[in-house]
């Protein structure tokens, strides 16, 4: 079962489960005008609440209806003015919480923020599920997405309906991440690897979430996770660096548009630290507000305020710590589940220690309390035009084809070599195999399905009573035995029961199936009653889960040789601390309770049946063979858990080999959270389908494609690589230096981003642009005829690129500016505009800390796909000339081009500025600066360590001409700095690469090069 609360709580041994460019006004990434309503601006409510609290003793009104911040006449920042000057200090620290209690005598009802709503309400009941966000985003189509999130938001509403007080309307969706490395446990959540996608996406979710109401929100939506979250390995104890340009280029594009807009209400702190400091003391947050007139509310991530003393160490104690989340902004602590005792105690010590003001208390409660106005919470009904919402709203005949039709639009189809679309005759027959071939999976985020249409299901529904479907899970089915001959027996019934060993017994409760799902991990279903086994009460195995499931997922095990034949089984569940082998009792019940194998249970393993042949046998001779493989949602990639290979399991591989080799008209559909590396499928398998887990509708969809009811248009929105080898370090989360991604990524990649197939073929004409120049804050509007020269209508993604040619830094090998989802009808041509915004073109310059658009030719490119650009042509840019740097001037040392892996940007100090941190050998390059007249070098630097070390300034390359050596001594501790200076040897140049190369540990947080009297 899942909790009730955003994040189930953690083991007491366990560390907690934690968590610009504007876009576009184009045919595809474009924004939508922002709203004119009233909201909470910046600076004003404090000051009004103070006044409002001075004279609030006054005048009483006989009722609470006659309060002013009853008033749906006033603005939204006079209400909130009123309601926080009438609320004790008690109260108002008390809404801190996420769990807001009710205050009786001002007749203001229980408040809670965050309930689930990725792709559809989550942990409620029985709701509509949608595909994952990693499909969704693969649609690209933006108009689905906002439909998508108007009926979430309505069926969120139809929950609050049922029970107000614990369904929430601040839904805690979309994740704007962007999807960096396909290893990311959380790669489902997300939309895309480009920022630009993300954002598009990201802001038409919120958009529909949010309702149309020019004042009234349907929901309130909050992006998730604020910033550089896309690592799970000790996500609440590492530091990612995000250099400025990674910063503003990469993350900002991906959260913005949502925000600026006003269509997403609030942002969620990250788990982890960027650039040394957790994510929420960070001063990024307050950048977030500076997007839109209306601030939005920032909550913390669920344990998030206690990992900053707890597992960050970054404060000693609790009150400092919530005092200085306070003030970079945090509105809302989600912290120990409904348990507000530790938030109120730490802020109201906090505000008795003067660490922080009754004004900081306001500010931050006013957050929350505008998106409660906003959501009609003290208005007459009549008023809320999402009032009248009934559960009758949930699951609707209308939602349930929406399902439908996202399911059937994000399907990619990756390879075709003609066998694709299958023959629906009369008397077809198609085998359908594979460990996904008869279920569906929900994820972590899904809500409950109100019914399940497997692929099985839904290519037996298409063939109809003339056809013939035959199935096989492509599972070994085995018995265990103990060496003394006992077998492992389980319970027939319904609800299971514990797995015991037991002499002679019928065959039927002996026998097990084993899906292997990689990395060596595998779950187990007894046939007795088809279910899963599980950890269950007395640490004994149960067979009573319907899927592996929870937090810690109890359902996993490994098989571990221990020679004669024989294995142990090993308890592998994601409650870490628990990982024993099974043994048996006294009674015969298998128990996880042996600390080694040697202590361990033995088995034989008897195979009853070989899952690959049987698959194969399935397949031979049949018209067709679909295979049906991917991952289990809850295993090997999720929260908490990054893959370790993007390969597919060896049982799978396995399985595709076989039933090709027995079938050759087979067709692979890749079921997947997450790109896979197929290399052998994709050279020998005749066609291949990309589905994410695409919710309650999957086999209906599937089959529309497959018996080519629906023409697939899906295109993939990330990068497939060939093998784990092809990618980066994980940990670099800087695109530019690592190589993730389309844009920067140099090698040969298994499927590119933007790829995806059609039944028909599209012809691209040459595109046509208003203008060849534009100034920086010009736009450029480019029109291309896309002609379907096929026998089939069908959907074709147009999409932009373009490539600057010259510039002062390193640029992407290209970027998707616009796109289009367009259909086209058999033989027809249809004129596509797309828009290149000069806005659009700039990059973060180091070397003046802002946005430029720099003077410069690109290519504008016009296609299918990343890799199947079909037309080109050339756009120049009356921009900036920027100027060589001028490191006379105080200059910040994370403002670098370039750097080696060894270095970091860190704190400067707990509450804000960034510097670099290096070891002996790693360098930070400052490019093209002016060096002339030049005689000196000063540095602001700290080092803990004891006794001094050097800063060589050198040119051309870390071991080029060395300037000069500054000795960095030792401080009182790494926040403690002292400036450093030395002399330098003439330049003998003009406009040269500067390095300042670490001898050893040390921090430098900003330098100058001084000039010579002339």
């Amino acid at each position: 079962m899942k909790p009730s609360i955003p994040h189930p709580p953690p083991p007491a041994s366990s560390s907690p489960p934690p968590t610009s460019l504007a876009v576009r006004a184009g045919a595809g990434l474009r924004s939508a005008l922002r709203r004119s309503a009233a909201g909470l601006r910046r600076g004003t409510v404090v000051a009004l609440a103070a006044a409002v609290a001075a004279g609030t003793a006054a005048a009483a009104p006989a009722s609470a209806d006659d309060l002013p911040f009853r008033d749906p006449d006033l603005s939204v920042d006079e209400r909130v003015a009123d309601l926080l000057g009438r609320l004790t200090r008690d109260e108002k620290i008390a809404m801190l919480h996420q769990y807001q209690p009710a205050i009786p005598r001002l007749d203001i009802g229980a408040f809670r923020t965050g309930t689930e709503a990725l792709h559809g309400v989550a942990w409620l009941g029985e709701a509509t599920v949608f595909p994952q966000s990693v499909g969704l985003g693969g649609t690209w189509n933006p108009d689905l997405l906002e439909r998508i999130g108007d009926a979430v938001g309505t069926e969120m509403r139809g929950f609050h309906a049922q029970d107000p007080a614990a369904h929430g309307l601040n839904v805690w969706a979309p994740v704007a991440d962007p999807l960096r490395d396909p290893r990311w446990g959380r790669n489902e959540e997300g939309y895309s690897e480009d920022a630009g996608l993300t954002g598009t996406m990201a802001k038409a979710y919120t958009d529909g979430l949010s309702g149309d109401d020019d004042f009234y929100l349907k929901t309130a939506p909050t992006l998730k996770h604020f910033a550089g979250y896309n690592i799970e390995a000790k996500r609440d104890q590492i530091s990612v660096t995000v250099p400025p340009r990674t910063l503003h280029e990469y993350v900002y594009p991906a959260f913005r548009p949502a925000i600026e807009s006003g269509d997403a209400t609030g942002v969620m702190a990250a788990y982890n630290l960027i650039n040394g400091r957790p994510a929420h003391v960070s001063p990024l947050l307050d950048e977030v507000r500076s997007w839109s007139e209306r601030e939005p509310m920032i909550v913390s991530d669920a344990y998030g305020p206690s990992n900053v003393v707890n597992t960050q160490n970054y404060y000693e104690s609790h009150p400092q710590s919530h005092a200085a989340m306070l003030k970079a902004g945090i509105d809302s602590f989600t912290d120990q589940a409904t348990d507000s005792s530790l938030t109120i105690d730490a802020v109201t010590s906090a505000l008795e220690q003067g660490l922080i003001t009754e004004a900081d208390i306001d500010r931050a409660v006013g957050h929350s309390l505008s998106i409660r106005f906003r959501l009609g919470e003290f208005d007459p009904d009549s008023l809320n035009p999402y009032d009248d919402i009934t559960p009758e709203a949930i699951d609707s005949p209308e939602h349930r084809k929406l399902a439908r039709e996202a399911a059937a639009e994000q399907m990619t189809l990756l390879k075709n070599d003609g066998t694709l679309p299958l023959d629906a005759g009369e008397d077809s027959e198609v085998a359908v195999v594979g460990p996904l071939a008869e279920t569906l999976y929900e994820d972590w985020y899904s809500g409950t399905m109100p019914y399940e249409v497997t692929p099985a299901e839904g290519i037996a529904e298409r063939l109809g009573d003339g056809g013939s479907v035959a199935t096989s899970e492509g599972a070994d089915r085995v018995r265990l035995t103990t060496p003394d001959g006992r077998a492992v027996t389980a319970s027939a019934a319904e609800d299971g029961g514990v797995l015991r060993v037991a002499e002679g017994g019928d065959s039927a409760d002996q026998a097990v199936s084993v899906f292997e799902w990689g990395q060596g991990v595998v779950t187990l279903r007894t046939e007795a009653n088809g279910k899963v086994v599980g950890l269950g009460e007395g640490n004994r195995l149960y067979n009573d889960q319907e899927q592996p499931n929870g937090w810690f997922v109890q359902q996993l095990f490994r098989f571990e040789e221990v020679g004669d034949g024989r294995v142990v089984l090993k308890y592998d569940g994601y409650d870490t601390w628990n990982q024993k082998y099974v043994s048996i009792g006294e009674d015969g019940a298998l128990t996880v309770d042996a600390d080694t194998p040697e202590q361990a249970a033995e088995f034989e393993v008897e195979t009853l049946s070989d899952g690959t042949e049987a698959a194969a046998e399935a397949a031979a001779g049949k018209d067709a063979a679909v295979v049906v493989v991917g991952n289990m949602p809850f295993i090997n990639a999720r929260e908490t858990d990054d893959r370790e290979d993007i390969a597919l399991p060896k049982t799978q591989r396995e399985l595709i080999q076989a039933v090709t080799e027995a079938n050759p008209n087979t067709v692979v559909v890749l079921e997947s959270s997450y790109p896979q590396a197929v290399p052998w499928a994709q050279k020998n398998v005749p066609a291949m389908l990309w589905t994410s887990h695409a919710g309650q509708e999957t086999g209906n969809a599937l089959a529309s494609v497959l018996f080519g009811d629906t023409n697939p248009a899906g295109r993939l929105p990330q990068t497939w690589y060939r093998s784990t080898e092809d990618l980066p370090k994980m940990s670099n989360y800087d695109i530019i230096d690592s190589g993730h991604t389309y844009q920067y990524f140099e090698g040969d990649p298994l499927y590119a981003f933007g790829h995806g197939l059609s039944y028909t073929e599209f012809e691209y004409g040459r595109p046509q642009l208003d203008r060849r120049k534009i100034d920086e804050d010009g736009s450029v509007t480019v029109r291309v005829p896309v002609t379907n020269t096929g026998e089939r209508d069908g959907d074709e993604v147009v999409q932009l690129y373009t490539h600057q040619n010259r510039s002062r830094v390193e640029q992407p090998n290209k970027e998707l500016r616009d796109f289009e989802r367009v259909h086209i009808e058999a033989g027809e041509t249809v004129t596509v505009e797309l828009q290149i915004e000069a806005a659009d073109l700039a990059f973060w310059d180091v070397t003046r800390q802002r946005m430029v658009v720099e003077r410069a030719s690109h290519d504008v490119l016009v296609g299918s796909a990343s890799d199947d650009i079909r037309r080109e042509t050339r756009l120049r840019v009356r921009g900036d000339r920027i100027p060589p740097r001028d490191l006379s001037e105080d200059t910040r040392a994370a403002d670098f081009d370039r750097y080696s892996d060894g270095v970091e940007i860190v704190d400067e100090s707990k509450v804000k500025g960034m510097s670099v941190e290096g070891s002996a050998g790693d360098w930070i390059a400052f490019d093209g600066s002016d060096l002339r007249h030049l005689k000196g070098f000063t540095a602001q630097t700290a080092r803990e360590k004891e006794g001094e070390t050097g800063l060589q300034i050198r040119l051309g390359s870390p071991d080029g001409r060395l300037l000069g050596t500054a000795e960095v001594p030792s401080t009182d501790g790494k926040y403690e700095y002292e400036e450093i200076e030395t002399d330098l040897r003439r330049t003998g140049g003009k406009h040269r690469d500067v390095y300042l190369v670490f001898d050893g540990d040390l921090r430098i947080s900003d330098f100058s090069l001084t000039k010579r009297h002339r």
